[in-house]
């Protein structure tokens, strides 16, 4: 369940999103239809992607929102209605107190980690089997994005490297072409007043200057072919580049969730967490098994809730302190009201990438060709699978 999380920090979409779009399609690439096809594709990917997001976000947002009616409920109680259920939390909160006191020298873990815990226990070993499944893999793609980014700044120097060559080339072989005709017109003016054979002069002149231009023209030329090479390759380098960042935003995403959702900074710490969590649950059932007075009031406790047609009734057993302080509830309350915020913050962000996704797509269809109709269909299908496509 989701009830009272804190999160020690949250990444917005808006970064997220802008790291996907960087460079993905520029004007050049929108008169090629196979890299707008790619392009087209990869958009209905991710709608397909936020989408799933948007889903368990409103299945959060409905828990969460039942939460804050279950508060409303209480609080709208009168004084006569809250004292027999202050009572029975009290006892209940007295009661834990002791239990712990009795088993626990010392704090294992936090009471709010416990209480998360108690309530997604039979999901956490998935979850722990998750993340360290997600980090092994963001940890590969931190890898290959690296791998990526020296191999794109590599090409784009060798790029650089081979437009100064040419330039050096055209210059040296200007300078060559300036010498060998002022070579040949001091040669010519010789000829004249001397009135001597200097044809073997002539040929060696003709030589020099063959060399001193061709040679640095096919050094030019071969830089040319070299530049395109060195451009194709920094132009793929950047389409993988740019693929690894959506598996990296997904992915990090993904680990921040599980990391920000249990309050750990690893899968390590997680599975920490959880022994600790599993010794301390033993430890308190079997208190509780010979707590009678507590069996008692808890029952007494969940009948009253029940009565009251709560959304969970069994939620305040762990959290009856709320019940008996009204700033700890204030707390709670202003914990939910914060986190359904962040929610709907975060589905209308979606959304917004979503239409804006969806209409790039369409932008784009004109140069699709016979694919287009196809592509479109698809998007119809997508907006069929859930109406915030349309």
């Amino acid at each position: 369940m989701f009830f009272f999380k804190r999160r020690k920090k949250e990444k917005t979409l808006e970064n997220k999103f802008d790291e996907l779009n960087e460079g993905i399609l520029n004007e050049k690439d929108r008169e090629n239809p196979h890299k707008v096809e790619h392009y087209v594709i990869e958009r209905l990917e991710q709608m397909i992607e936020t989408t799933k997001e948007i889903e368990d976000e409103k299945a959060e947002y409905k828990v969460v929102t039942s939460y804050l009616n279950d508060i409303q409920t209480l609080e709208g109680l009168t004084e006569e209605e809250k004292k027999p259920i202050t009572d029975i939390a009290s006892n209940i909160v007295a009661l834990n107190k002791t239990r712990y006191e009795l088993m626990h020298s010392e704090k294992k873990i936090a009471d709010v980690q416990f209480a998360q815990m108690q309530q997604e226990e039979s999901d956490i070993p998935n979850a722990i089997k998750r993340l360290q499944s997600n980090e092994a893999y963001l940890e590969t793609i931190r890898r290959d994005m690296k791998y990526l980014e020296r191999e794109k700044g590599e090409w784009q120097l060798y790029q650089e490297i081979l437009s100064h060559d040419r330039v050096k080339m055209q210059k040296f072989m200007y300078v060559a072409a300036g010498l060998s005709v002022t070579a040949a017109l001091i040669l010519l003016i010789t000829q004249i007043i001397l009135g001597t054979d200097m044809r073997l002069i002539w040929m060696i002149l003709i030589f020099i200057a063959v060399l001193g231009i061709c040679l640095p023209y096919l050094k030019m030329m071969n830089d040319r072919t070299e530049s395109r090479r060195a451009k194709a390759n920094a132009d793929k380098a950047i389409t993988l580049l740019n693929k690894v960042k959506i598996k990296y935003v997904n992915m990090t995403n993904a680990v921040d969730y599980a990391c920000e959702k249990y309050h750990v900074r690893n899968a390590k710490e997680l599975e920490f967490l959880y022994g600790q969590y599993q010794e301390e649950a033993r430890e308190k059932e079997t208190f509780r098994k010979t707590s009678d007075d507590l069996d008692y009031y808890t029952q007494n406790l969940l009948q009253y809730l029940t009565r009251l047609r709560m959304y969970d009734t069994r939620v305040w057993l762990t959290h009856a302190n709320a019940l008996v302080d009204s700033r700890e509830m204030v707390e709670l309350k202003h914990e939910l009201l914060t986190r359904r915020q962040k929610l709907r913050a975060r589905m209308e962000y979606s959304v917004g990438s979503i239409h804006e996704m969806k209409g790039e797509a369409l932008k784009n269809m004109s140069k699709l060709g016979n694919n287009a109709y196809q592509l479109e269909q698809i998007i119809r299908k997508i907006e069929a699978m859930n109406p915030v496509f349309k």
